[in-house]
């Protein structure tokens, strides 16, 4: 399992906490959301920026277009003045056209450089507010002419040009763009065709579309005439000079509208407007970098504002899983406490409906396993009481039948002190064994317990033996589970020293070694071999010859149950050298509370 784990965090795979689950799903989910409704919403931005663009530019030539009409109407009423009320109404025979030439001059000459009328000869019949005409100028030659007399029925505007036509006092020279159409003239009752020609100032023009125009080399609008002859442009000076280009022929071709193109590798928004009874154009241009660079700003803008969107969205996240995962963190912190091994947790019970729940289910189940758990220690401490019974019980009768044997012994042969003597030890032994029905006692009243029963078997033996005490006063008041010596001591007599050709000696010697304590009885008798000693302490040694085999198996039993599997006994013996029997039991100081504890099972070892 260990291993399985380590290969799944090796590769990045091992389950995470609910909490980061949740926090991370909920941003990515959000990161997704957003990034969609980003690109939507900066999709109909872009979309919007050029509608808006478009109708911007279409706002501004409209109004462009506007002021243009208004102003080539003003010179259509001056043509159209000049003709309908006095021209057709003046025979050229007896009177001129001089002085309502020049008055209409004077109202108007803001916007008019002159006024004439030629016939259809070239000569001319009237002018203001000059009358000198230069030497030498072919009239019918003239462009202004020529379209007028092409077709009669139209004014026609031509491009911008300078001024030629008569002499100036201050030698100036003007651009105008003329307005000519056909005119009748009337000679004494006969009509003749002329020509009415308004030189407009080109100033006027220049001006009133120098006003749309900003200094921005991005956004411009200019003018051109029906054939694609600019009229005006706000870098018509380069364009003449040859260091400016523009496309204006293609432009031409447009219908009134806009629509994008690519001119010498940039894109432009070209927005065309017709100029009524001219078939003049004019034309916006946009080029889509000024307001892409409005979109890169947009961008900008929105990439601050969606991080920051961002960051209040897995802020709010990680708010949001802490709630949703702290009841479960809680919860799984009390499921790890019980995991430990600790059966009385804190149980959390809290949070939603579902976790408070579990909580409460957790929360019964953890005391129905505690319950069981109590119930189960109740059962083993009576199991235990009831095999230390058990074992007392087998004890208690071999203790009873041997000395009481050696008293009839006694009595029999008329030893009657002794009797006595043993029968006092007897009571004295009984007393210990009794010890108010507790099997933990010290190893001071061990040991008391151990030298009553010497003295009874060294009278019945009379003194074939002696025993030696070798004991370390410290360890006196140390815990002890009752009649485990006795048993050895009994051992040490039945298959050491009785019936031995000399002096037995028995040796009980009892000796700290750190926290653990060592009780040896030892015997010079004749030994066993090692395949009696390896059965010594096992269920199947059942039928020693004297019987003390089950002491042994019980005080073993007895201290283990008491200690744990570390202690108990140990059995050394070789042939003819005689045997050990060694009870190992931990350094436990004797104490009321102690007793208890290891008496019901609650102190471990």
């Amino acid at each position: 399992m260990k291993r399985l784990r380590a290969f799944l965090r090796k590769k990045g795979i091992l389950p995470m906490g609910i909490q980061v689950t949740i926090s991370i799903s909920f941003t990515v989910v959000s990161i997704c959301i957003l990034a969609v409704l980003g690109v939507l919403l900066f999709s109909q931005f872009s979309a919007r920026v050029e509608a808006v663009s478009v109708e911007s530019a279409s706002q501004v030539l409209d109004q462009a277009a506007i002021n243009l009409e208004d102003y080539l109407r003003s010179m259509r009423r001056i043509s159209n003045a000049m003709y309908y009320s006095v021209i057709k109404d003046t025979d050229l025979e007896t009177d001129t056209l001089d002085e309502e030439m020049n008055l209409l001059y004077e109202e108007n000459k803001d916007n008019l450089i002159s006024i004439a009328c030629y016939t259809v000869d070239g000569e001319l019949v009237a002018a203001a507010p000059v009358a000198t005409e230069k030497q030498g100028v072919d009239i019918v030659n003239q462009e202004w002419f020529t379209s007028a007399m092409s077709q009669m029925e139209n004014l026609h505007f031509s491009v911008p040009h300078v001024q030629n036509l008569f002499d100036d006092t201050s030698y100036r020279y003007y651009w105008v763009i003329s307005l000519s159409h056909t005119v009748e003239l009337t000679f004494g009752g006969s009509t003749k065709l002329g020509v009415l020609l308004v030189d407009m100032n080109y100033s006027s023009i220049e001006q009133l579309l120098s006003k749309t125009n900003t200094d921005s080399s991005s956004e411009y609008i200019y003018l051109m005439d029906n054939n694609g002859e600019i009229i005006y442009h706000p870098r018509q000076n380069l364009i003449y000079a040859g260091l400016y280009s523009e496309n204006h022929q293609e432009a031409l071709t447009y219908d009134d509208g806009s629509v994008e193109e690519t001119f010498e590798g940039e894109k432009r928004l070209v927005t065309v407007k017709t100029i009524s009874y001219t078939g003049w154009k004019l034309v916006s241009v946009v080029t889509i970098h000024s307001y892409e660079m409005g979109l890169l700003e947009t961008q900008y803008f929105a990439v601050i504002l969606v991080m920051l969107s961002l960051l209040a969205i897995i802020a709010l996240n990680q708010m949001v899983s802490v709630q949703i995962s702290k009841p479960l963190v809680r919860l799984n912190e009390s499921v790890k406490e019980l995991e430990r091994g600790n059966l009385n947790p804190d149980i959390y019970v809290g949070g939603s409906l579902e976790i408070e729940h579990l909580g409460r289910t957790l929360r019964s189940t953890v005391e129905q396993l505690r319950q069981l758990m109590q119930d189960i220690l109740v059962e083993q401490e009576e199991k235990r009481k009831s095999e230390l019974d058990a074992l007392q019980s087998q004890i208690n009768p071999h203790f009873l039948y041997n000395t009481l044997d050696s008293i009839v012994w006694m009595i029999e042969d008329e030893r009657y002190k002794d009797a006595i003597f043993m029968i006092t030890e007897l009571a004295s032994l009984f007393r210990v064994s009794l010890s108010k029905g507790k099997n933990i006692i010290r190893l001071e009243e061990e040991l008391g317990h151990a030298r009553n029963y010497m003295n009874i078997q060294k009278v019945r033996y009379k003194n074939e033996f002696r025993v030696e005490y070798d004991i370390d006063p410290e360890i006196l008041s140390c815990c002890i589970v009752k009649l485990v010596i006795q048993p050895l001591l009994e051992n040490a007599i039945y298959y050491g020293v009785e019936g031995m050709d000399g002096e037995g000696v028995i040796r009980v010697t009892a000796r700290r070694a750190g926290e653990d304590i060592y009780i040896e009885v030892s015997d010079n008798g004749i030994g066993m071999p090692p395949e009696v000693v390896s059965k010594l302490l096992t269920e199947s040694d059942r039928t020693p010859k004297h019987g003390s085999g089950v002491g042994l198996v019980n005080v073993h039993k007895r201290i283990q149950l008491r200690f744990g599997q570390a202690y108990g006994l140990e059995i050394e013996s070789h042939a003819d050298e005689g045997t050990t029997a060694r009870i190992h039991i931990p350094y436990i100081p004797y104490t009321e509370e102690t007793r208890d504890e290891l008496e019901t099972g609650k102190r471990q070892v």
